[in-house]
Formats: C-alpha cells, structure tokens, sequence
C-alpha cells in the first residue's frame, strides 16, 4: 500500500478550524448558495434539476459537463476531458500513473502538499523547482533545466501558485512547455488559481493542454469559481490515451462524481466568465484592504506582496518570536485564521520559517483586518 504521511493542511484544519472565527487562511473564492448557482441557470435547467436522477454519471463525467469544460479551453474538445471528484483524486492518480521506482520528476516548491508527497510516495526519485522568495518568488526555468536528467519523466507545476501567488510571465511559461514537448517529458500544469486576474496581477497565461499535444492541465471548481463543496475537478489533454488510463485508475476511488455536482457544475460554467468576474470583484476590493494593512499601517511587523495571480497570498512575518507561534496566538486570542508555515514544509528542501499563507478571496477580510489590528495594537 502507499504510505503517505499525515496531509499538514488537513491536520491543522481538523484540529482548529472550529476554533476560526474569521477564516483568512482559505485559498478559495467565496462560495455561493444553491440558489445562487441556480440563478445562474436558464428556467429550463431550474427545472431539470429538480427531476436529476440519482443514478451513476459516466465516469468521464456528463457529456454536458465535459462539453462546458472544453468551452474553457482553446483548443481542447470535450473527448479529451476526464472529470475527477475535486483536483486532489486527479493530483493522486496522475502521480501515480505518470511516475514511478526509476523515474525522476521535477515539482515546483512551495506547493499544495499532495503534489509532492504523493510523487515521492510513488518511488520516483524527486527534484524541486524552488521559487524564490529573494526575487518574488520567480521561477527559474535555467534551473529546472539544469536538473533534467535522462530518467526525468515529469514536471509538474503550478501557476498562479498555492502559496505564494507567483506567476511566471508568458514567454517563460511557454519556453516550459516546449522544453517539455522536446525532451518528451510529461508536463503536469496545475491552473486551479487561472481566472482570477486583477489590476496588478500578471496576465494569465495558456493553458498548457492548449499549447502542448501531451500536457495536462488540472482544473476544477474549488478555487476560481468558489465551489469547493461540489467536488468537480478535470484534467485535459490533447493525448486521450493518458485520459484513459487515468479513467481506468478512479474506477478504485470515486468511481464517478455525484449527478447533482455536475449538474450545478454545468450551469456554472456555462457563466463561467460571470462567476469568475464576481470572484475577481472580491479579490479586488480585498487587495486594498490588504496592502494597507501589512504594507502601510502594520509594514514594520509584515513584508506582503499582491499576489501575481489567483487569491493567496504568503506575507513574511517580521515582528517578536517565531511566525509559527505568532499564526497560533492570533487564532486563539482573537479567532482570526492565518496558516502557520508549518503547514507548507517540504521534504525537498528547507522552507522559509517566517511565511504564513492568507486568502483574498472571501468579503469577511475587512472584519478579520478590524479584529486583527485591534490585536496588534493590543500587543
């Protein structure tokens, strides 16, 4: 059996989450109601929901919901989606499809847990990508280039990324994807945070699967589009037989999605551009707020930076003590949650100490800002 270890965010999440009051540690848009998903909708499918059979969707997911995710793409149609219960089932099998005793694989760090820790599960051999935190947490495609080694089979990565919201610009991300293409590695693009462009973001970028006739792209509903209780995320790619085999890998987990989901799922992303615009709305009423107070009214404690995409963000902790105690003091004192850096350890390399990761997404952060100034000026 694969031996894992413990999933840090989850962990911290079990234990403390009730103890949030204000949650700015969450890496998601802000959600929606039912109803407001369905609002969305044409009176038609208001209707038809309502009459949804609960039987057992395809396991690639409805044609409906396939062909509304290939609506996101340029080029990929909807034969060559594959949909997966949330990004976490997709990240779990890619790894363990694409990887394995022999093989080497390159990911980026800093980095959502699973990505890392299921590919050194696997038995490969794995490098990291490191961003750099001295420089904006750039990434350094040189570097990733210096570590391919002949058994180098995957690269997998993640832009805007989930801490630090870093984006590599245009050109750089496609000289990725070819070098990929030309060493005949497989390129693994996590875009979870794609959509969520505000003023002073950098531009999105592609798609690899757009770009690419072997990249995979990992998509899903949690993040951009605040719908993390529907459990709907995707991979494409221009290659269906890596989709197939990944098919055949669910049947021993999810099986399928739940019908409901996907329904609600559809009706999303047939709006998919609206959503998204309420999202960015958020966030860029919540980046002011943010820069004044780590940059301005409390820039002698923090260093912030707005992220370059997506909706977090990981501030450097510059006052008394050690961040970690700091992030656990402000959740019990005031109910205010921030994720200690901890939570984003690597087994790879040493991670900054002094990093906690926040959400910009949701319209509670004005509250939590109040509670949290009045914190600071308490200390």
């Amino acid at each position: 059996m694969i031996d894992l270890p413990e999933f840090r965010l989850e962990v911290f999440f079990s234990v403390w989450e009730s103890y949030a009051k204000y949650n700015i540690a969450q890496s998601d848009a802000e959600t929606m109601t039912v109803a407001e998903v369905l609002a969305y909708g044409t009176p038609e499918e208001r209707e038809a929901f309502q009459n949804i059979r609960l039987s057992y969707p395809p396991a690639w997911g409805t044609d409906e919901l396939r062909a509304a995710v290939a609506a996101t793409y340029d080029t990929v149609d909807a034969d060559h989606v594959l949909c997966f219960s949330g990004a976490e089932e997709a990240i779990f099998w890619g790894m363990e499809d694409l990887i394995g005793p022999g093989d080497h694989a390159i990911v980026t760090v800093p980095n959502y847990q699973s990505m890392e820790s299921v590919a050194i599960a696997t038995g490969a051999d794995v490098s990291a990508a490191v961003l750099d935190p001295a420089n904006e947490w750039a990434f350094d495609l040189d570097a990733l280039r210096s570590r391919i080694r002949p058994t180098t089979k995957l690269i997998a990565v993640n832009f805007p990324n989930n801490p630090t919201g870093a984006t590599p610009d245009e050109a750089t991300f496609r000289a990725l994807v070819e070098l990929c293409d030309e060493r005949g590695i497989q390129l693994y693009s996590d875009e979870v945070y794609r959509g969520l462009e505000v003023e002073g973001s950098r531009p999105a970028l592609p798609q690899a699967a757009d770009i690419s006739p072997t990249a995979l792209s990992l998509n899903v509903m949690s993040k951009a589009y605040g719908l993390s209780g529907l459990r709907i995320g995707w991979l494409a790619c221009q290659n269906r037989d890596v989709l197939a085999r990944l098919e055949k890998r669910k049947h021993f987990t999810s099986i399928c999605n739940a019908g409901p989901s996907e329904f609600l799922a559809t009706i999303v992303l047939r709006n998919a551009e609206k959503v998204r615009e309420r999202s960015r709305a958020i966030i860029s009423t919540n980046v002011p707020l943010f820069r004044e107070f780590f940059s301005v009214r409390w820039g002698e404690l923090f260093e912030w930076e707005q992220p370059q995409g997506g909706c977090v963000s990981f501030p450097r902790y510059l006052g008394p003590g050690s961040t970690e105690d700091f992030c656990h003091k402000l959740l019990l004192d005031t109910g205010v949650c921030v994720l200690p850096p901890s939570i984003y350890q690597s087994a790879l390399v040493e991670m900054p100490a002094d990093r906690f990761r926040m959400g910009v997404g949701h319209s509670v952060s004005g509250a939590a800002l109040e509670i949290f100034d009045d914190y600071l000026g308490r200390r």
